[in-house]
């Protein structure tokens, strides 16, 4: 078999797992992520909807498990190397990054989201005095304190849950008149005691040299509420990495996400999309695993 160059562009779970399959069929797999592989994933303190996980892992152990998969299967992870350009003239697309110029045959964009700006007032004055974007960062240094998550989705409800373990106390605030989680995760919400906010939104920050309340308002009756707390953690939609593919000719929706076909392809003739940067409506890790798989399979018959 001859040993061919595949591109996969961001090393979370879908990168990561694309790459294992590559290499696992002889192909040249170089992943390229801009800071350390993992992803956002790396910051979910608990997953409990991975199939065979069923006592639960962490993101840190699953990203690491498939960082040191790549290793043993010879896919080629180059950290802290940033794709800035792509091209695709001839036979073999072209990859630039900060460090050097490359050529693949194939490329795979897996570059995921990054999260939302929060736009509230306070929220830069007060970041990194009580304003946080990653728990399992910084949760630590709210032991025994009291803290707001501000999201909608079940992201929000995995770091309510994980802060309700180290905060003396957590409000989670959500924009929907319902928190859109699995229901295992709103029973543990339940019975960690996390008191949600259903229907309202964060309007201000307010603090001294740190933060110390919220200013909450009601998006159906427009009442305000000032609550005391000592950190907020915002969980919120994301926002695909796509700059880069849309600078070189990548269709993507309104929204920024890539638009794929059931194997993962773009409109560019051996380019693909998998995870979080897709279209796909379901941002889950192992959604991202299944279409890297599905990308890997593609790339193998059609060489």
């Amino acid at each position: 078999m001859r040993y061919r160059d595949v591109a996969v562009i961001g090393a979370g779970p879908a990168g990561l797992a694309v790459g294992i399959y590559l290499a696992q069929y002889g192909f040249n797999a170089r992943i390229f992520e801009e800071k350390i592989a993992g992803g956002y994933a790396a910051e979910i303190p608990f997953l409990e909807n991975y199939p065979g996980c069923n006592e639960g892992i962490s993101g840190k152990d699953l990203v690491d498990k498939m960082i040191q998969q790549c290793k043993e299967t010879g896919a080629d992870i180059h950290q802290f190397e940033k794709v800035i350009g792509l091209s695709f003239n001839g036979k073999n697309h072209n990859i630039k990054t900060e460090k050097s110029d490359y050529s693949a045959e194939a490329v795979i964009i897996a570059s995921g989201r990054h999260p939302g700006e929060p736009g509230v007032a306070g929220e830069k004055q007060f970041h990194g005095k009580g304003v946080s974007h990653c728990a399992v960062c910084d949760g630590f240094f709210f032991k025994d304190k009291k803290v707001v998550v501000v999201g909608e989705d079940r992201r929000a409800a995995e770091i309510a849950i994980f802060l309700s373990k180290l905060a003396s106390h957590v409000k989670l605030v959500c924009g929907k008149v319902e928190l859109c989680a699995e229901k295992i995760l709103l029973g543990e919400l339940e019975e960690q005691k996390v008191e949600i906010f259903s229907s309202m939104e964060l309007k201000e920050i307010k603090g001294d040299i740190k933060v110390k309340n919220a200013i909450l308002a009601d998006k159906v009756t427009g009442d305000i509420r000032e609550i005391d707390t000592d950190g907020i953690f915002f969980q919120l939609e994301g926002i695909p990495n796509s700059q880069i593919a849309r600078e070189s000719g990548i269709e993507v929706d309104k929204d920024g996400y890539i638009l794929v076909d059931d194997k993962g392809r773009t409109n560019i003739n051996r380019v693909y999309a998998i995870g979080d940067i897709t279209v796909s409506p379901t941002k889950l890790v192992v959604t991202a695993v299944a279409q890297a798989a599905t990308a890997a399979f593609d790339v193998l018959n059609c060489f």
